[in-house]
């Protein structure tokens, strides 16, 4: 049975105990295939989030991602494994640092409007 995903919220049960800000640098697995690299990981209250680095794949885009899509973290093989497309990656909104610095809600109201619906696995 799916369960329903906070977007926002990191769940502990899959990561092996691994806390988001350990996930920096560890490499991102989506449902189809490689997509980059965690560059930037923020545990802000009600807001947890993970930028990936999708390097050559869109030419150096980082995204923005809730750390509720991450489905299971390898800490062994230091990958995290997320409940998403490449394609769907790929279309997500850009990460944009001051926006995200400033507390911006409309620019969370855009990835929440992204993101919106989505019930996970």
């Amino acid at each position: 049975m799916p369960r329903t995903v906070d977007l926002w919220v990191f769940d502990l049960r899959d990561a092996q105990g691994a806390r988001l800000s350990d996930l920096v640098g560890y490499d991102v697995e989506a449902t189809d295939g490689h997509i980059g690299k965690i560059d930037h990981a923020t545990e802000e209250t009600d807001r947890n989030s993970v930028v990936v680095d999708t390097g050559f794949w869109i030419f150096g885009k980082k995204r923005l991602l809730p750390a509720g899509v991450i489905q299971q973290v390898d800490r062994d093989a230091k990958k995290v494994f997320i409940a998403m497309t490449k394609d769907r990656v790929k279309s997500a909104p850009d990460f944009d640092e001051m926006q995200r610095a400033s507390y911006d809600e409309r620019y969370y109201d855009s990835v929440d409007d992204y993101y919106g619906g989505f019930h996970g696995w």
